[in-house]
């Protein structure tokens, strides 16, 4: 290596990436005040997260993950990690003596995600810093801080998983500059032990970073202990977490979450790479022999163990609620599921990202240039992660930040450098639609909004329930259990005493298949449903979509049909509690309902 930039000594990024972050942060938070200043979560996975953290904080058990207020009194095993709670409760935990409770819940939700996003940002910018310098490490931050579907994932209040996913990647990524292989393959492989441990859809990743380090491999086996040090810094991050997290309470074999059948599956290759490794040399295809049988022996172990698991990470999904709820939630479908103006900003920011590090893999020499072309084909695997499960374009923004911050200073450079106006104007245009992709799509929304717009169902944070104000009112009843829309159950916990029958978390299948078949099943079919939970009260916001959805799927004689033209069936009662018209609320008459402890 004639030309080793990771020997540099001259200025470091450090306090340019922190003015960065601050400022970044600084203009997310203003944005965000008006949800701030309200609790307005951005989704439901944030509302429910909140809810297990204060249920940790009340005394239930660090490996109890079950959330006892839906389908109690069994109540649902969630598949979140504890690893994403742990920070929400030492912060409050640490701040609750000195504001209360409230306001500690207030300035985690903000700090956490910033926080995040201040991490992601420094190991961004510090990777671009030791392939270019300091200045391209600022438009790193600059150019992750515009990538929507990274960016969302680190705003104030956003206290789901998704980040830890992507500082996971960054992580990883970093790690690949290194200089001592063994010790640079354990920390990617530690990075993406912590981020499969958080979710599954770091996987892929995983793989991908693999597959890198193979390939160095087999471009030099002397460089075969960056695959020895990621494969066996993944093993044993996962048995350690899984021990620290999961433990002994839980070792059934989920297929959603990390688990002994993953476990082993990754055993069994680590040790394998370690023996592969041991000769000082081996032909290339005598390498990839060895590992098609590694892999061969770990899939085996996986499908013995756990063969459910082989086709879905969600085992065997019921049909009902596959079909109503888990295709309509279109963050986690494929790119082609997705709307225009979602899909086609997404793939063009992402194919420039890509061809901007393969210009740079062209103009490079010595280690840098080996490093570019590996580095591109994590951007590709991340391009098919993303297009297969959309939110995982966020970790395109992650890994695509360095070359489109590259990019970006260069376009700058030459609209400084440009003679004439029209040409700076060109540049201007250009630099535009490379980081915002997405403007076109904005403007032609707000300039022509569609004729029926008026009519269309609203999400929760448009729809006049103004869920976040008014569901607190159903406190003016005595605790109870509630069948409610999913869109709604969320929201319930997080704001209410009361309990209900599902949410939107895919581990309560058959209460998420009962509350659909409640709304869309005939009056008397729904009456067995709410007798079978023992639920006291109906709750429904009827401008949102999932009402919608109930009506087009059971037809005018089904429930919510029935509710929706306010015309209930005898055994239901309308109660006022003092919110809008489209937030009712009926109370089962007594007759059939079993006591709540069932």
């Amino acid at each position: 290596m004639t030309d080793d930039r990771r020997l540099r000594s001259d200025e470091r990024p450090t306090k340019y990436i922190l003015f960065t972050w601050l400022a970044i942060s600084a203009l997310l938070t203003v944005i965000a005040w008006p949800k701030i200043s309200q609790g307005r979560f951005p989704g439901s996975d944030d509302s429910l997260r909140l809810v297990q953290v204060r249920d940790l904080l009340a005394g239930q058990g660090w490996y109890d993950l079950h959330q006892y207020r839906i389908a109690p009194p069994d109540g649902v095993l969630m598949h979140w990690s504890r690893l994403v709670d742990a920070p929400l409760y030492l912060s409050i935990r640490a701040l609750e003596p000195l504001v209360g409770q409230a306001l500690a819940e207030q300035i985690t939700v903000i700090a956490i995600p910033l926080l995040i996003l201040g991490l992601i940002c420094l190991l961004i910018g510090r990777l671009a810093w030791r392939v270019f310098d300091v200045e391209t490490a600022v438009f790193a931050c600059l150019a992750f801080a515009m990538w929507p579907l990274a960016l969302k994932q680190v705003q104030p209040m956003r206290i789901d998983h998704h980040a830890y996913q992507m500082l996971c990647v960054a992580i990883a990524a970093w790690a690949l500059t290194w200089r001592s292989g063994l010790r640079g393959g354990a920390a990617a492989g530690v990075g993406m032990g912590i981020g499969a441990m958080v979710s599954l859809e770091t996987l892929p990743m995983a793989a991908g970073f693999g597959l890198v380090l193979l390939i160095r491999w087999l471009r030099d086996p002397q460089m075969r202990w960056w695959l020895v040090g990621y494969m066996q810094g993944l093993a044993l991050t996962l048995v350690i977490l899984f021990a620290l997290t999961r433990g002994l309470p839980d070792l059934a074999e989920h297929c959603d979450v990390i688990s002994p059948a993953h476990i082993g599956f990754f055993l069994i290759t680590a040790l394998a790479t370690g023996a592969i490794a041991a000769p000082r040399s081996l032909p290339r295809a005598a390498v990839l022999t060895l590992f098609a049988i590694a892999g061969l022996g770990g899939l085996m172990f996986f499908g013995l163990t756990a063969p459910n698991c082989l086709g879905s990470p969600f085992g065997d999904f019921d049909p009902l609620v596959h079909q109503f709820w888990y295709q309509n939630v279109l963050e986690g479908q494929p790119l082609w599921r997705q709307t225009l103006e979602d899909a086609i900003p997404a793939m063009a920011q992402a194919l420039v990202a890509l061809a901007a590090s393969i210009l740079i893999f062209t103009r490079q020499r010595d280690w840098l240039r080996h490093w570019w072309g590996e580095y591109s084909i994590l951007m590709l695997v991340a391009i098919v992660a993303g297009a297969l499960t959309f939110r995982s374009f966020a970790f395109v923004g992650v890994l695509g930040a360095v070359p489109l911050g590259w990019l970006t200073l260069q376009m700058l450079r030459r609209f400084r450098s440009a003679g004439s106006l029209l040409a700076k104007a060109g540049m201007a245009v250009l630099i535009y639609f490379v980081l915002l992709p997405s403007a076109p799509f904005v403007v032609m929304q707000k300039l022509g909004p569609s004729e029926n717009a008026a009519s269309e169902p609203l999400t929760t944070l448009q729809s006049s329930c103004d869920i976040y104000n008014n569901i607190p009112l159903l406190d003016r009843l005595p605790p109870a259990r509630i069948v409610a829309p999913f869109d709604v159950g969320s929201s319930v916990l997080h704001l209410t005493r009361h309990s209900v029958v599902a949410t939107s978390h895919h581990r309560a299948q058959k209460p998420m298949r009962d509350v659909i078949l409640t709304f869309t099943s005939p009056p008397e079919q729904s009456r067995k449903i709410i007798n079978e939970y023992g639920a006291q009260y109906v709750v429904v916001c009827m401008d949102l979509y999932e009402p919608a959805n109930f009506i087009a799927i059971g037809g005018d004689q089904s429930l919510m049909a029935r509710l929706e033209a306010d015309d209930a069936p005898g055994w239901l009662e309308r109660v006022e509690i003092g919110g809008p018209e489209a937030l009712r609320v009926w109370k089962v008459r007594p007759g059939g309902i079993p006591s709540p402890g069932r």
